[in-house]
Order: structure tokens, then sequence, then C-alpha cells
């Protein structure tokens, strides 16, 4: 009996053993992303929208302005690493007022904060009082390899 519970033990260790050293034969797919975060940019003041698809087209336009070393432009690739889609709801002087993810990608998910960041560096988005309520818009981020976005209302 105690060559069977020596037995398990040591069975036990080895599943132990060889788990352990799987998790450093593969790495992570998601790598971090390294070195400082990118310095603000300074925006224009945002202009005046008269309507859902001017605040989009616009807010799109600021994305890319705001985080240049994130973004891309251009052909969209065929094949995209990940396409997270966010719903912003505005104040009415078109700050910030809540961010949902709508779409979170089965993979590269750290895609989703790098989009929730590059929309609060491109708050805000100019004076949205004069809209009818709710003020929300949505914007699909099209990720690609280098996990870089370009937003698909620029593609429109």
């Amino acid at each position: 009996m105690r060559f069977i519970e020596s037995g398990r033990r040591w069975l036990s260790l080895g599943g132990l053993l060889v788990l352990s050293a799987c998790s450093t034969l593969w790495p992570s797919r998601t790598p971090p992303r390294a070195g400082p975060a990118p310095p603000r940019v300074e925006l224009p003041a945002p202009g005046a929208v008269r309507s859902t698809g001017e605040l989009r087209l616009q807010a799109a336009r600021r994305l890319v302005a705001a985080n240049p070393a994130d973004t891309y432009v251009g052909v969209v690739p065929d094949v995209l690493l990940a396409i997270p889609v966010l719903e912003i709801e505005l104040n009415a002087d078109g700050g910030i007022r809540r961010i949902e993810v709508l779409r979170q990608p089965k993979q590269a998910l750290d895609t989703v904060p790098i989009a929730i960041d590059a929309v609060r560096r491109a708050a805000p988005f100019g004076d949205v009082s004069r809209l009818p309520k709710p003020w929300i818009f949505t914007e699909t981020f099209l990720f690609n390899d280098e996990r870089k976005f370009k937003p698909r209302t620029l593609d429109d």
C-alpha cells in the first residue's frame, strides 16, 4: 500500500513538473506592450457637429491624430489580428461619460485596452448638446498584426 501511495506522489510531482515546463516552452500569444506610454498629443479644439455621422467622422479623425504611434492609414489587411468594438457615451461638452466594450476579440485581448486608451486620448469630441440624446456612437477598431489600429469609420 505504501508503495502505491509513494508512486502516486511521484506521478503528481512529475505531472506538476511537466505542466510547469509547458508554461515556459510556449510564450503568451499577446506580448506585453513595451516602453512608456506615448506622450499626449495636443489636438485642435473639436469642431461643432450637426449629426451623429459627423460626430463619428470627427471622432475617428481625432483617434488617428491623438494616437500616431498606434494607428495606420491606407488599405486594411485581408486578415486582421483583432476587431474590438466600443460604444462611447458622451457628456454634452463631448467629454467621455462611459465606454463599453460591445465586441471582445477572441484573440489579442490586449487590443481592447489599447482602443479604450486611444479613445480617452482623443477626447473631447466636441459639443454634442444640440444633437438628440443619447449622445452615443460606436467605433470598430481594425487591428493589424503590428497591433496598430484604424477606425473603421474612416473606411466608410
